[in-house]
């Protein structure tokens, strides 16, 4: 049951990590309050059987560092909104060179039969 909750934690631990330095880092608390769970669990565990493995340490070790940049990435990062004034002009101009290219075909010709 010990080896369980280890194996968890640090399977978490390290997805958090890697969720945490992808653009989309605010997914990582998820993994990471799972591995916190997870590692306590295991070091309850480990307490009671009377010896207290460094993998869990790690593991906490792993689950620290992926939340400080996770909370870090989030108070740091600001969302810039480009000017969108240029996107609808480049959508109204699509539109009409769409238009112009489906009323330049010739559909009568055609046989659907």
């Amino acid at each position: 049951m010990k080896q369980l909750f280890i194996i968890l934690g640090l399977i978490s631990a390290i997805f958090a990590t890697i969720l945490s330095v992808l653009p989309l880092s605010n997914l990582a608390i998820f993994p990471a309050a799972a591995a916190l769970v997870f590692g306590l669990i295991a070091f309850y565990l480990s307490k009671k059987a009377g010896y207290v493995k460094k993998i869990i340490q790690f593991t906490f070790l792993l689950t620290i560092i992926s939340l400080s940049i996770t909370i870090y990435k989030a108070v740091f990062t600001t969302v810039e909104v480009a000017n969108t004034e240029d996107l609808i002009i480049k959508e109204e101009e699509s539109k009409q060179e769409a238009l112009e290219e489906l009323e330049g075909l010739d559909l009568e010709d055609i046989n659907i039969e």
